[in-house]
């Protein structure tokens, strides 16, 4: 497998990096976690405009999704036709909240670009990943992801506070991909992100063999304060990523 960082900037985009897409690779197959703010324009710089082979949005808010409504405009109004809808794998809802933002209501829906699959917690085939999805700890439904192929194993928090799903999803993986949104030491509203001390814990817990920290809002944040937090509790290899960042797991 082969991970491409598009967008790793946590809620808003930051100054440098759109918000959450990730795009992992294997078999010639290239499959689309997340399709936050901005992270289009990464899809153009990394990969190419018709990357994705299929989609998985792991919960719908805007940071993690409204690229996938501007991406309508890309697939149905191409020079050279429609291209066929594409597979997109997502919480209850997700065609209404994308036709929604997209905004043109007489068109009747994005269902000619996309096509829908609802998560659900379990295991699942994309393309050549054996996928495995589950509830994260987050106020909409949200799914944290593992991806599983020729024996590597890559886990993706998406958004979440401390719960045992995810340590279940991240056991023994060879990378963590990981949200570390909030700073250890403040006032931090409950059930809703982790810090980077939380981070570290999970990882340790999990065994995993690499930890990358993403979703930081450095807006309001310290990467310096969370990756010190981060690595007091987590003794492996440990980064923050940045877009255009690669790993081979």
């Amino acid at each position: 497998m082969r991970l491409t960082v598009l967008g790793c900037a946590g809620s808003f985009p930051g100054p440098e990096s759109a918000c959450s897409a990730y795009l992992v690779e294997a078999e010639g197959f290239r499959l689309l976690l997340d399709f936050g703010t901005g992270s289009l324009s990464a899809l153009q710089r990394y990969a190419g405009l018709h990357a994705p082979d299929a989609i998985v949005l792991s919960h719908l808010h805007c940071d993690h999704i409204l690229d996938a409504a501007s991406y309508v405009v890309v697939r149905r109004y191409a020079p050279d036709g429609p291209y066929p809808p594409l597979p997109v794998y997502a919480p209850a809802g997700a065609p209404e909240r994308l036709h929604a933002v997209y905004g043109h209501q007489e068109e009747g829906g994005v269902e000619d670009v996309y096509q829908f699959y609802a998560l659900e917690p379990g295991t699942f085939p994309i393309g050549p990943f054996a996928v495995t999805v589950d509830r994260m700890n987050h106020p909409v439904e949200t799914y944290g992801v593992r991806l599983e192929h020729a024996g590597r194993v890559l886990c993706y928090s998406s958004d979440t506070a401390p719960c045992e799903p995810l340590l279940r999803l991240a056991q023994d993986a060879d990378v963590f991909l990981c949200e570390a949104s909030y700073l250890d030491g403040v006032d931090n509203p409950p059930d809703l992100h982790l810090t980077g001390r939380e981070a570290g814990e999970a990882a340790t817990k999990a065994g995993v063999g690499r930890l990358l920290l993403t979703h930081l809002v450095t807006a309001w944040g310290s990467e310096a304060q969370t990756v010190e937090a981060a690595s007091a509790t987590y003794t492996g290899p440990l980064e923050v990523v940045r877009p255009g960042s690669r790993y081979d797991i």
